[in-house]
């Protein structure tokens, strides 16, 4: 378990809080394994009805922590990172987020796979991907478009500009904006009222939701990775990281 996950079950709500503020809770490969054991676990505990993902500290996540990805990157679907996409992306109960301040790169897109989700109007979102020589991740390419519509998804994706807690609501990708300072509870509550419904109904309903998208997502996540593995060793990806990491504009006008 990460020092940096602060996880707790209560009256059948599974929370898992991101807990390393100082790094606007950007994610360690420690961080991603907690979490991934966390649902795994819940999925097979039948006192945990619901859960609920959080940040503490004013952020949900600002994505991968560079160093740390680049000390020890993914070399292939066992990765910490793509094992919590798999998680997450199969957990069979309700799934909530609750995002405040920073909700970049897997911050946006880990909302494609909660049930629900919702922000803070200081909720600022962003995927990058293409800025840093990379690709989209955890099925994005596939139900981003059908979350916002291809234009908009492109525009995200090809320009990867931060947008407000309104525009994610506006193009579907979170329930509401809720009053700032509150979300968490406001998920909480909602979670708590989850905790009380038929939990078989409520899973069977999930899986009727996901289940035409089940094979698809699985596809595309693995051949997200496989680009993505491949990118992050590319030149595009080590110019980009390297000037974000000397604080200078980067240079792609060598690539072809």
């Amino acid at each position: 378990m990460s020092d940096h996950l602060s996880i707790s079950i209560s009256d059948g709500i599974l929370r898992i809080a991101l807990n390393r503020p100082e790094k606007k809770n950007a994610l360690t490969l420690a961080m991603y394994e907690g979490m991934t054991d966390a649902l795994n676990d819940a999925a097979n505990n039948s006192s945990v009805r619901v859960a609920v993902l959080h940040g503490l500290g004013g952020s949900f996540t600002a994505g991968n922590d560079l160093f740390d990805f680049l000390n020890d990157p993914p070399k292939d679907d066992t990765s910490p990172v793509f094992r919590f996409l798999r998680a997450a992306s199969t957990f069979p109960k309700p799934l909530i987020a609750a995002v405040e301040g920073h909700a970049i790169g897997i911050g946006t897109t880990i909302l494609l796979h909660c049930d629900l989700a919702y922000a803070a109007p200081s909720a600022r979102f962003q995927l990058p991907f293409v800025n840093l020589g990379l690709v989209p991740e955890a099925a994005s390419s596939l139900l981003l478009p059908k979350t916002v519509g291809t234009k908009r998804a492109t525009e995200l994706l090809f320009f990867g500009e931060p947008f407000s807690a309104e525009d994610a609501h506006d193009a579907g990708l979170i329930n509401a904006v809720i009053t700032e300072g509150n979300v968490v509870d406001h998920a909480l509550e909602r979670a708590k009222e989850l905790s009380l419904k038929p939990p078989a109904s409520l899973r069977l309903t999930k899986d009727l939701l996901k289940t035409a998208d089940t094979e698809a997502v699985a596809r595309t996540m693995q051949a997200e990775g496989a680009h993505f593995i491949e990118a992050l060793t590319g030149p595009e990806a080590q110019e980009a990281l390297t000037a974000f990491i000397e604080k200078r504009a980067p240079d792609f006008s060598q690539f072809h």
